[in-house]
């Protein structure tokens, strides 16, 4: 049997934890090493890559995941296989959607959101800058024609 390692925690792995609430640290940790492996894995494969863990934690942890709607489940033999519902950048992308949406019925005005946002991405990276012009351009194209 291959032993399993969990996934290091890089790049938007924190971004989960934080921005989707709904995530405890270990649901995306276990999230992490279900897309790394990209295919259907039981509590038994689970339980290789997170050692110091009980068999039970994990299948709880998966079964949680399963309620929220992050993972699909079938039966293999005796036990369920897991795997996730949607890509990482899906998730990703609905996480900070509905943070964006809160923050904007929040505020009142969306002005100081929105150049909150063209603030950051300036400071990270021009390039990005040009990307979220580009986006915001197709995005009035793709309006202007649901009006037509």
């Amino acid at each position: 049997m291959v032993k399993l390692r969990p996934p290091r925690r890089s790049g938007p792995t924190s971004a989960f934890a934080g921005g989707a609430s709904r995530l405890g640290p270990l649901e995306t940790r276990v999230l992490e090493l279900l897309w790394h492996c990209n295919r259907a894995l039981t509590v038994r494969h689970v339980q290789g890559a997170f050692t110091d863990l009980a068999y039970t934690t994990l299948m709880t942890t998966l079964d949680r995941l399963y309620r929220k709607g992050v993972l699909t489940r079938r039966l293999q033999g005796r036990a369920f296989a897991y795997e996730p519902c949607c890509s990482r950048d899906k998730l990703l992308g609905e996480a900070i959607s509905g943070q964006v949406t809160a923050l904007l019925a929040a505020s009142g005005t969306s002005g100081a959101v929105l150049s909150t946002l063209v603030d950051v991405v300036s400071r990270t990276d021009a390039a990005l800058l040009d990307e979220l012009d580009s986006l915001v351009q197709a995005a009035r194209v793709r309006l202007r024609l649901e009006d037509t």
